[in-house]
């Protein structure tokens, strides 16, 4: 498995925000992991990058546990946090450099990534633009970019297509999908439409426990849609203590 997840926990304070969750994923599989707000997915996400140590549980990335073997496990990934706000004084091929640079890319290796990304995520309009003069829209491109230059066997994007325009949704999307043929991708979104055209299985959390782990023709509705099985699943209250 590319992902393997086993009784997964957070809690800040007395809200237990992640309840012992587990899943796994293996490549070639774009999974949709869904929940309402607050449900815990983005801390669910970035236990999955390390940026959090779990309370308890166990997270392994091609069998690479995240905790006792951090530097093996982030080599492996490609993440696109929800907020892409960093970096904003670099210009994008300054930023795209130092992304390749820190995944020990170098001279001509780093150059040929950086040209592939550009051209992947045509970046090349705003490749001498500073990070912070792009609209939100081409800073989640970049910052796409930037989980993407070290051709990744994972990617964790959380709200990829967060303030694209139509025509960057569709491109995105399309994207996505050739991705996912060669490598594994957990993608968290709050829009239903987007896991209905993107993903082969769905995850869905609530409350910070697991409510739903099932290929996607499993909760779709019989036109297709999401919406009802994703409602019945979430309009429990959710748990506020541990």
């Amino acid at each position: 498995m590319s992902i393997e997840v086993t009784g997964l926990t957070k809690a800040f304070g007395r809200r237990r925000v992640v309840d012992g969750i587990s899943f796994s994923a293996h490549k070639g599989s774009l999974v949709g992991f869904l929940g309402p707000n607050g449900a815990g997915k983005s801390t669910t996400m970035r236990l999955l990058s390390g940026y959090y140590r779990p309370d308890a549980g166990v997270v392994r990335l091609c069998g690479r546990d995240v905790v006792s073997d951090p530097v093996g496990a982030r080599s492996l990934f490609g993440y696109l946090p929800e907020a892409v706000n960093g970096f904003q004084h670099l210009y994008v091929h300054d930023f795209l450099m130092m992304a390749a640079e820190c995944r020990g890319y170098w001279g001509l290796e780093r150059d040929r990534a950086m040209e592939r990304i550009s051209a992947q995520l045509e970046l090349e309009t705003v490749i001498g633009r500073r990070c912070g003069e792009l609209s939100k829209g081409w800073r989640q491109r970049v910052w796409l970019g930037q989980a993407l230059i070290h051709d990744p066997e994972i990617l964790l994007l959380d709200e990829p297509t967060d303030g694209l325009d139509p025509n960057q949704k569709v491109a995105l999307r399309a994207l996505i999908r050739r991705l996912a043929k060669s490598r594994t991708i957990l993608l968290s979104t709050h829009i239903l439409e987007e896991a209905e055209a993107l993903c082969d299985r769905i995850i869905v959390i609530n409350g910070g426990r697991l409510v739903a782990d099932a290929p996607s023709a499993e909760l779709l509705s019989a036109d297709g849609r999401l919406g009802p099985a994703y409602i019945a699943l979430t309009t429990t209250p959710q748990r506020l203590d541990a």
